[in-house]
């Protein structure tokens, strides 16, 4: 079954397409990562960096997480991102978004040894 570095990969990493103001981009990768099965996630994130640069913001500063845990880290630079946003009319299971082109720092939570990204906590 997938690890949870494995599903932040699936759900967050999409190193090799620039961000996309297409407003097909969402529609299409969240439905390719599987985001849009049984159910509309509401709301999701796509990086638009490196695997190597959004590992090592585990390494960045450390913040308080959403959730009140102590494992999150924000990114020291901006980085590119795309905010999927489901629309008013979107019904499970015709999945419909909206993006948002964003370069803003990524706070994620990581753990595990290696210690590694495992969950996408917001964006400042």
């Amino acid at each position: 079954s997938e690890t949870a570095a494995e599903k932040f990969e699936r759900q967050h990493m999409d190193s090799y397409s620039s961000s996309s103001s297409n407003s097909n981009y969402c529609n299409q990768m969240m439905k390719r990562r599987e985001m849009t099965d049984g159910w509309c996630k509401p709301v999701n994130t796509f990086i638009h960096e490196s695997l190597e640069d959004v590992q090592a913001v585990c390494s960045q500063k450390s913040v308080t997480c959403k959730n009140g845990q102590t494992n999150c880290h924000q990114s020291s630079t901006t980085m590119h991102i795309t905010d999927c946003r489901e629309t008013g009319s979107s019904k499970y299971p015709n999945c419909a978004y909206k993006a948002s082109n964003l370069k803003k720092h990524i706070i994620i939570a990581c753990e595990g040894n290696p210690y590694v990204p495992v969950h996408f906590d917001a964006s400042v």
